[in-house]
């Protein structure tokens, strides 16, 4: 399994990154008795449709998982629309898999101006998450935990895949996947045993400790992986005005496994 940071910038666009959005790629079954690489996006904030056609073509999308339907982690699930309905030479790649909240079609028809009905669901297949409930697509087993943050809906998300290792032998990896989120048990249950946490840390200590319920800081996102066991730590969402410096010394506080901040274009390896 391979993760590939297309949008590490929190809350909206910087000037280097889109906003959220993560490609994952891990080889699967072909339908013939074969393989082959299967890629699915965490999340698909403003700005990250663009930069992710620097990596794959948007026919070779499988599925999108979305932690929560604020706008930098969905709203280019509109323009991915216009891609499928309006492309001259017509789509052949079928109705995307859309993982996501139970108002995902309603939500994503009104911001583009459509009646719900039938809004996006020609384009995309909807399917509502359910917290605890693991879903399989291609390779992958998709499990949502309910996380804490300000809106009707919002997970965390695990990714595992079963892949042969070198010796032959079934291995499991896992990325986990915070979305947005403050300190909770489900956060730590997403992330328990992870290969990669994959972790926001939107707030600074000490500037932002006034807010509840939000985002973590560097050094909570530290505490969640520590208290989770994940044997990788890598920082995300961060909005423009944090010092990404700052945000790993605050987390290396809480957890003194191998720690890095997201950048926009890198992969890793799980």
């Amino acid at each position: 399994m391979k993760l590939t940071v297309i949008g590490a910038s929190g809350s909206f666009p910087g000037p280097g990154s889109p906003a959220s959005c993560y490609l994952v790629t891990a080889d699967g079954p072909d339908g013939n008795g074969g393989t082959r690489p299967w890629r699915i996006l965490l999340d698909l904030g403003n700005g990250s449709l663009g930069v992710l056609q620097r990596h794959i073509e948007l026919e070779q999308i499988d599925g999108v998982l979305l932690s929560h339907l604020h706008p930098d982690h969905c709203i280019d699930l509109c323009g991915l629309h216009v891609a499928v309905r309006w492309n001259p030479e017509g789509w052949d790649a079928g109705r995307i898999p859309v993982y996501g909240p139970a108002a995902t079609a309603t939500r994503i028809a009104e911001a583009y101006g459509m009646d719900p009905e039938p809004g996006m669901q020609e384009d995309f297949d909807f399917r509502a998450w359910e917290a605890g409930r693991t879903e399989g697509l291609g390779p992958f087993r998709l499990t949502p935990f309910a996380v804490r943050h300000p809106i009707d809906e919002a997970y965390a998300i695990r990714v595992e895949t079963t892949e042969p290792g070198p010796d032959g032998e079934p291995v499991t990896r896992v990325l986990a996947y915070s979305g947005d989120s403050d300190t909770c048990d489900g956060l730590v249950e997403a992330a328990r045993d992870a290969d990669l946490f994959l972790c926001e840390a939107a707030y600074h200590e000490g500037r932002d400790d006034h807010i509840d319920g939000v985002h973590l800081t560097g050094r909570r996102a530290g505490q969640m992986a520590a208290e989770a066991g994940a044997r990788k730590l890598l920082l995300t969402h961060l909005p423009v005005w944090n010092d990404p410096q700052r945000c790993a010394q605050e987390a290396r506080e809480a957890y003194v496994g191998p720690l890095a901040v997201a950048v926009s274009g890198l992969s890793y390896g799980l």
